[in-house]
């Protein structure tokens, strides 16, 4: 019955290919052993095959039946067939024994696609004792849910949606192109299609924005706002909107009202883009405020009451119409340094002595060459007690006008209070309050982190004659001198 079924699947195989000489000869096999031809029985010579001492040496040799020795239930049967050719159609069934058939004949019978078509198609899978049983049918999938039926209503919602998003489209490449009239055309077909889409009313928007036409722009983006809190729509849709209209007022020149927005803006998301453009315009407003209050006539007038409280040793007032001189002359003004200097006096009078300190150091910056800001400098610092600071500033001083009393005064002045420090005349609180000042200066801090300035105070401590040596070195003696002035050497 087996040959019959070999037979078979040898005549469907020579049905595809009727050239294969592997196939015709297993045909021609299977044939002669129904028939009873050849020695053996039944089985004629296709079972002597199995007895032959070659079967076994072929098996090995192949690589798809080699495996099949390492199996114990397969020697078993081909072992019987070996002893009982007849036995070989009692495990027909096991497509390993149709594969070693085909191998010890000499052809390929079943292998591949050709076995699982041969075996209808089933597969085989190791089962205890190495009998192999059929593999489990997949599931068939699961049959998908048909989508609800639409009504007519919203059949047409969705048609009217894909088109408005295709206008939008056509809206969004005109704008690119910088053809703003087609556009506008584009998102009006949009809105006319969707008019609960925020983003049709925001891009025209932008487009009005682009033409200058600021207060149409507007117009668009509080009708966005409307659309969109009526839709719930997305927060940073509706924060561009309302930076957009921010941007429409900016340009209208209205910064008080693009700074409010844009502040709103901020409250929905807060946006860098958005940030910065509140940012530019509050500095715009500013500058343009300062800008507006520029008059030099009344910062003429300013400066001449300034002048005349100081006289009757009404400083506070006299700072006040000073700082208000400032205002009006902008800060490009023509004479800026002579009111700084003048509000540094009164400063000065009053113990500001950080704000006398800012407004010489302004007056200096703004006027170099002038002489009196470098002494408006150098009275904060002496009643800071920054005495070598204040030295240094008459000396800048008297660089620019080497016949200035003021100045030389001031040498004078701030040389008595470093000698009376360095003969021991302050006491130990002041003492102690000099070098902290001093220790903060950051001259003196350069110099003392200086490993070449350390060896050299170091030598100067160890060898008195040392210090004569280091001060021939005009760098080293200035750094000497800068350390003596500040208190933290002192010369008996």
């Amino acid at each position: 019955r087996k040959f019959a079924e070999a037979k078979d699947a040898y005549s469907k195989g020579l049905e595809l290919d009727a050239s294969n000489a592997q196939m015709a000869g297993g045909l021609k096999e299977c044939e002669a052993a129904l028939s009873g031809a050849g020695a053996g029985g039944p089985m004629g010579s296709m079972g002597s095959m199995f007895s032959s001492p070659e079967m076994w040496s072929k098996l090995a040799a192949n690589p798809k039946t080699r495996d099949y020795l390492q199996q114990q239930d397969y020697l078993e049967k081909m072992r019987a067939i070996a002893a009982d050719p007849n036995k070989l159609g009692s495990h027909m069934n096991d497509p390993r024994i149709l594969e070693s058939m085909g191998v010890v004949m000499g052809v390929n019978i079943f292998s591949g696609d050709n076995v699982k078509d041969a075996m209808g198609g089933a597969g085989f899978t190791e089962g205890s004792g190495g009998s192999r049983a059929a593999a489990p049918t997949p599931p068939p999938e699961p049959t998908p849910e048909p989508e609800p039926e639409m009504t007519e209503e919203e059949k047409a919602a969705k048609q009217s949606k894909e088109a408005a998003l295709a206008e939008k489209e056509k809206g969004n490449a005109a704008y690119k192109a910088k053809d703003f009239d087609v556009a506008i055309k584009h998102y009006d077909a949009a809105i006319a299609l969707d008019p609960k889409e925020i983003s049709f009313l925001s891009n025209r928007a932008a487009v009005k924005f682009e033409q200058a036409k600021y207060a149409e722009s507007i117009e668009d983006c509080e009708k966005a706002i409307e659309v969109g809190r009526e839709n719930r729509a997305d927060y940073k849709a509706i924060a561009r909107a309302m930076t957009r209209i921010g941007s429409c007022h900016v340009k209208q020149g209205d910064l008080d009202q693009g700074i409010y927005w844009f502040n709103k803006a901020l409250t929905e998301h807060r946006n860098p883009d958005t940030l910065k453009k509140l940012q530019n315009a509050e500095k715009e407003k500013k500058d343009s405020e300062v800008k507006a209050y520029i008059n030099p006539e009344l910062a003429a007038e300013e400066k001449a009451k300034g002048n005349e409280c100081f006289k009757s040793d009404d400083y506070p007032t006299a700072v006040k119409h000073y700082t208000e001189a400032l205002k009006r002359l902008g800060p490009d003004g023509e004479g800026r340094h002579l009111i700084y200097s003048n509000r540094a006096a009164c400063y000065t009078k009053l113990f500001g002595l950080n704000e006398a300190l800012k407004d010489a150091e302004l007056c200096i910056e703004i006027a170099p060459d002038f002489v009196k800001g470098y002494t408006r400098k150098a009275a904060a610092q002496f009643f800071m007690k920054d005495y070598d600071k204040a030295l240094a500033s008459y000396h800048k001083g008297l660089d620019v006008d080497a016949t200035n009393d003021e100045c030389k005064d001031g040498v004078r002045r701030c040389m008595e209070q470093i000698n009376k420090a360095n003969s021991g005349q302050l006491t130990e609180d002041e003492m102690k309050q000099r070098q902290e000042r001093a220790m903060a200066n950051p001259e003196v801090q350069e110099i003392l982190g200086d490993p070449v300035m350390r060896q050299v105070l170091n030598d100067m401590q160890q060898d008195p004659k040392a210090a004569q040596t280091h001060m021939q070195n005009p760098g080293v003696a200035a750094k000497i001198q800068k350390l003596v002035n500040a208190g933290i050497i002192q010369v008996r």
